[in-house]
């Protein structure tokens, strides 16, 4: 039950502050105590500390709480950089020093794959390393007008409830967008329609920043005035959505809503739309396509399948080496935005096809065809559906890219204790610093 349910004999009790031994971390990122039996998550606590906390909510199997006081702090307990820490969920781990960050999330791939099977790689890859800060070039951001206050929030959801925190500024995103939170206030505060724009969807490329604004209501031209004089001032590119994703417009009618970002070593370049899926982190990308095809070992007479492979990110460089290859997304945008990209390239042995690879009964071409090597990256719920209908006999190398160490872990026993492959070599990258997600990549071979 939530706190404000309770009743008021539980509330009261429950509202003195609370002093505990935190025991270590749970996978997302909150320490764990233990209170009269009972396990207890606490948001802001460090293993080993002693903390002060109050309860947030009571249920029949744990309790949660918020600490509201450091009594012992850890050795690598540090002091958060964002003045919106405490109060916005986008970040949770910037109290932790970011090498130890990597340990913790080393940690909880390696504690995932023992659980689900009494799996471990055979060797542990050495972390994928990025910037730490003004990493982050996509994410939305919720907006929101306070009526009452005449006033406009745009931020993330806060650590606790369903209100937004109210961000002056935002060190993870990008600076062109983080440093501009308050001049973007700004400007939703003087619309016609403030209290109808519940949302901004941000994405930074190489060259340019792009802003779409989700809007229940049509501007009026004074509207459209005051972002015209925004977008000059900023430089931030200005797109609209009056509906769904297919409804985007930019700002100026001369205008083009695309970005691209760039693979240097492997002489691709890739061009995207805003809403479209794209990794947020460009540098750590960037090294993630190049352990996937140093692990890969790609030869020019190897056929070679992508599953989940998006708008071609590892499709295409692969392509420079490989024999062919083939990709296979079930987003029917994202296979034409990679067709098109194919053809920018100059690439012309690799082929994309559109299929459901979240489907038990998917029964596509490529499914009995012979590959030597095979990449997946799919969304968090895993890739059991198409794992267990694939004949990978004769598969020498599987690299698996992962967002979700629990979903990793249960496919690894797919594929070890049914499919009959070793998990050679697995490791973590560092694409959400300061964030309890944990993104790895693991190669399985023969």
């Amino acid at each position: 039950m939530s706190y404000k349910t309770m009743p008021r004999r539980i509330r009261k009790e429950l509202s003195v502050p609370v002093d505990t031994r935190v025991e270590s971390l749970s996978h997302e990122c909150r320490g764990v105590a233990r209170i009269k039996g009972k396990t207890v998550f606490i948001e802001g606590a460090l293993p080993g500390e002693l903390v002060r906390f109050r309860y947030l909510n009571r249920r029949s199997n744990f309790d949660e709480g918020l600490a509201i006081e450091i009594l012992e702090p850890a050795e690598k307990r540090i002091t958060p950089l964002c003045a919106h820490f405490h109060s916005c969920g986008g970040c949770n781990l910037q109290h932790l020093a970011p090498d130890e960050q990597l340990h913790l999330k080393e940690g909880m791939l390696l504690d995932q794959l023992r659980r689900a099977g009494g799996i471990a790689p055979e060797k542990i890859l050495c972390p994928l390393r990025g910037p730490v800060w003004g990493y982050r070039r996509k994410a939305r951001l919720g907006v929101k007008y306070l009526q009452g206050k005449d006033k406009v929030i745009i931020g993330f959801r806060e650590k606790q409830g369903r209100y937004l925190a109210d961000l002056d500024t935002c060190p993870v995103l990008h600076p062109a967008v983080g440093n501009r939170l308050h001049e973007l206030r700004s400007l939703i505060s003087g619309l016609s329609i403030r209290e109808h724009i519940p949302q901004i969807e941000v994405a930074v490329s190489e060259a340019s920043a792009v802003l779409v604004l989700r809007h229940l209501r049509p501007f009026n031209e004074a509207d459209l005035d005051r972002m015209r004089s925004f977008q000059t001032h900023t430089g931030l590119v200005l797109c609209l959505q009056a509906k769904g994703p297919e409804t985007i417009t930019a700002l100026l009618p001369d205008q083009d809503c695309s970005l691209e970002y760039a693979l240097p070593r492997h002489d691709v370049s890739f061009r995207f739309q805003p809403l479209d899926f794209t990794q947020v982190n460009f540098d750590i990308n960037r090294e993630m396509v190049d352990r996937v095809i140093e692990l890969m070992q790609p030869q020019a007479d190897e056929q070679i399948l992508d599953l989940f492979c998006g708008l071609g990110n590892f499709s295409l460089p692969l392509a420079r080496y490989a024999g062919a290859v083939t990709g296979v997304e079930g987003d029917s945008s994202l296979v034409q935005r990679a067709g098109e990209n194919t053809v920018r390239n100059g690439i012309t042995n690799v082929r994309f096809q559109v299929g459901n690879l979240m489907n038990e009964d998917i029964s596509h071409a490529f499914l009995a065809q012979h590959w030597n090597k095979i990449l997946l990256d799919p969304p968090r719920t895993g890739a059991q559906e198409v794992l267990r209908l694939l004949n990978l006999q004769q598969v020498e190398r599987l690299i698996y890219i992962s967002c979700n160490p629990a979903t990793l872990a249960r496919d690894a026993g797919i594929l070890v204790n049914e499919k009959g492959m070793r998990m050679t070599q697995a490791g973590v990258m560092d694409m959400f610093p300061h964030t309890a997600h944990v993104e790895s990549i693991a190669c399985f071979e023969r």
